[in-house]
């Protein structure tokens, strides 16, 4: 009969540190793996180009925002405006990686909204490995700001 009673209150006892740990967190902190770490190389096809090439080498030594948008991505669509004119500003080089489209849609998508990217890469084939390391993991863009 006692024991009815002591498992909430043990539970309860239990429960205490976790919720006085977490709201002693800073809720503005976003934890995050990639923070502090180097971004990761790659080299990619434009999608302006398909010739030509874009990787971390273009933005190597300095400040740059590698933003991974697609066309499907709900967010990515309503970061666009703020992007565009960030890329206006021209206080940060911006590049894009396109993530798991097709060239002609993300093209298309380009030219209605603008393009707000000095280059943007195309990630077809190669969206898995590069997607994965940039920390893209479920059905929207993750934008990375990293110094290199």
């Amino acid at each position: 009969m006692t024991l009815r009673f002591l498992a909430p209150v043990a539970v309860f006892a239990i429960l205490i540190p976790l919720f006085i740990f977490g709201l002693s967190r800073d809720p503005s902190e976003l934890p995050s793996p990639y923070i502090g770490n180097p971004a990761p190389s790659f080299s990619l096809p434009t999608l302006q180009d398909p010739d030509k090439t874009v990787g971390s080498d273009d933005y190597r030594g300095q400040l740059a925002l590698v933003n991974v948008w697609a066309t499907w991505c709900v967010g990515c669509r309503q970061e666009h405006a703020f992007l565009m004119e960030l890329s206006e500003r021209g206080e940060v080089p911006i590049y894009g990686l396109n993530w798991r489209d097709q060239r002609a849609d993300a093209l298309k998508w380009l030219d209605a909204l603008g393009d707000r990217t000095l280059t943007s890469g195309v990630v077809e084939r190669q969206c898995g490995r590069v997607g994965i390391d940039r920390g893209v993991n479920r059905a929207e863009a993750v934008p990375w700001i990293r110094r290199r």
